[in-house]
C-alpha cells in the first residue's frame, strides 16, 4: 500500500530529499510508525515529498512527477499557509479564487489519472503570534475553499484549523506550533493521531 504525504514544509519536516522514503521529523514520521503499528499486516510504502515553501502552483507544476507517475493507492495533501503567508512577507498574493482553482486543478488530475484515495488536510493557523492575527482574513477564505473541494474530491477530510483550535483550550496555541505554522514535536503527533483516525474510517478497520 503506498501512501504519499505532499505539501509544504509541515510536510517536508527535514525529511532527505534523495531518498523520499525517509520522511523527516514531521507529521507524516509520526503518522508511518502509528499505521505500521496498527496495520501491520498491510506492507506499507511510504514515501514524502513535501517542499519547504511550496503553494498550491507548486504542487500543480509537479504533479505529473510528483503525483501520477507515482501512482500511489494513497494521496494525502496539507497546503495553503504559504499561499497566506507570501501575502503578507512578499507582497505576493494568491486570491482565494485562485488557490480554488489551483488545488482544483490538481485534484482533477490526481482523479482521472490514479485510482488514489484522496486525504485532505485543511491548513491551519493558531494564534500565538499578534502580527499574524491579520493573516485571518487571508487564510479563512482558502480554508472554506479546501472544505468546499474536499465535499467534492477527498475520500477523507481532516479538519486540522478547527481540531487545533479546540486543542488550543487544554494547552496554549505555542504548545502545538511555537510560530502558528510549524509544529512542534507534540503538534506533530497531534496530527498524527487524527490521520491515524481518518485513515482507520477510510480502510473501514
Amino acid at each position: 500500500m503506498r501512501l504519499l504525504f505532499q505539501g509544504d514544509s509541515i510536510t517536508d519536516a527535514g525529511r532527505d530529499r534523495v531518498d523520499p522514503h525517509r520522511l523527516g521529523n514531521g507529521y507524516p514520521n509520526f503518522t508511518a510508525e502509528l499505521i505500521n503499528t496498527k496495520f501491520s499486516d498491510i506492507n506499507w510504502e511510504f514515501i514524502n515529498l513535501g517542499i519547504s515553501g511550496n503553494r498550491v502552483i507548486d504542487l500543480v507544476d509537479r504533479r505529473q512527477k510528483d503525483f501520477i507517475d507515482i501512482q500511489p493507492d494513497i494521496v494525502s495533501v496539507l497546503i495553503g499557509v504559504n499561499d497566506t503567508w507570501r501575502a503578507f512577507d512578499n507582497n505576493d498574493p494568491t486570491t482565494a479564487e485562485k488557490f480554488e482553482a489551483n488545488y482544483r486543478l490538481l485534484l482533477e488530475d490526481i482523479k482521472k489519472n490514479t485510482n488514489a484515495k484522496i486525504i485532505m488536510i485543511e491548513p491551519f493557523l493558531l494564534h500565538n503570534e499578534p502580527n499574524k492575527d491579520k493573516w485571518r482574513s487571508d487564510l479563512n477564505p482558502k480554508i472554506d475553499a479546501v472544505r468546499r473541494l474536499a465535499r467534492e474530491f477527498a475520500d477523507i477530510f481532516i479538519p486540522m484549523d478547527g481540531i487545533f483550535a479546540a486543542a488550543c483550550i487544554d494547552n496554549p496555541p505555542e504548545y502545538w506550533a511555537a510560530d502558528g505554522v510549524h509544529p512542534t514535536k507534540e503538534g506533530a503527533k497531534f496530527i498524527a493521531e487524527n490521520y491515524l483516525d481518518a485513515l482507520s474510517k477510510l480502510l473501514n478497520r
